[in-house]
């Protein structure tokens, strides 16, 4: 299977299995981190706007991110012929629909991050 058919298929195993096919796209490490730092920042942002917001996303996987998002619809790139040349990428409104879903889920990681994180301390130390 050649690079581009990846990139539109997502799931190989089960195409016509709408919760792995799409979970395995958005469900990734950046996605969903994406999406949310382009609610908070207010949209359209650009490329290093993007990368100043997830600074330990490298270069090549926020492209491949980027791309990936463009091709299912959650964002539109648009680039302008200026110089210097610039993009800009835009949440789609599917994707403001899939972040109104995830904003339980992310409202509740924020809300009970430091007692998982205070949880995994100590569960470490008890181990040693």
């Amino acid at each position: 299977m050649d690079k581009n058919n990846t990139i539109l298929l997502g799931e190989t195993l089960f195409p016509d299995c709408p919760v792995r096919n799409i979970l395995s796209r958005v469900g990734d490490k950046w996605s969903l981190l994406l999406m949310h730092q382009m609610i908070l920042h207010q949209e359209p942002m650009r490329f290093s706007d993007i990368k100043k917001a997830i600074p330990d996303i490298s270069q090549k996987v926020l492209t491949s991110t980027l791309r990936n998002l463009e091709a299912d619809g959650f964002l539109v790139r648009k680039v302008y012929a200026e110089v210097p040349p610039h993009t800009e990428y835009t949440l789609t409104p599917r994707a403001h629909s899939f972040m109104a879903a995830c904003r339980p889920m992310v409202d509740w990681a924020i809300d009970n991050f430091a007692a998982i994180m205070k949880d995994r301390r100590k569960l470490s130390c008890d181990k040693t």
